[in-house]
């Protein structure tokens, strides 16, 4: 396999933000995501909710054989604000992990910046 050093960084504006018993539901959608752009799960994911005022809101994380995903989602605002990050060194496609976020989430508005890592830092456009 040739090493791609993909990394996918996801800002959303989230009409739906998990709570704390949404757990399991964002555990489920990651494994989702996972599959979706055809990466294989070594670990987790493990997701945890922290209720410290000001900082509430769902994180996750799993390490996939290609690297790691990222999630962190926060909930005191209207709309949510999702932050995540997809980080692999082989192929996959931005497009199909905006399609992940929009059905689960409920997209407001995203932004993004896909990157090359092999040996530099470059903009990858999609």
């Amino acid at each position: 396999m040739t090493q791609k050093h993909k990394h996918l960084i996801v800002r959303a504006d989230i009409g739906w933000t998990p709570k704390e018993e949404d757990l399991n539901k964002v555990s489920d959608w990651i494994r989702s995501l996972i599959k979706r752009i055809q990466m294989k799960l070594l670990a987790g994911p493990y997701t945890t909710y922290v209720k410290e005022k000001g900082n509430k809101g769902m994180t996750s994380v799993a390490i996939i054989e290609t690297s790691h995903i990222a999630l962190h989602i926060w909930d005191e605002t209207n709309p949510g604000l999702m932050q995540l990050d997809v980080y692999s060194c082989a192929d996959f496609s931005p497009k199909d992990v905006f399609d992940e976020v929009e059905k689960m989430f409920d997209t407001k508005k995203i932004e993004y910046k896909f990157l090359d890592r092999e040996k530099e830092l470059v903009e990858v456009n999609i």
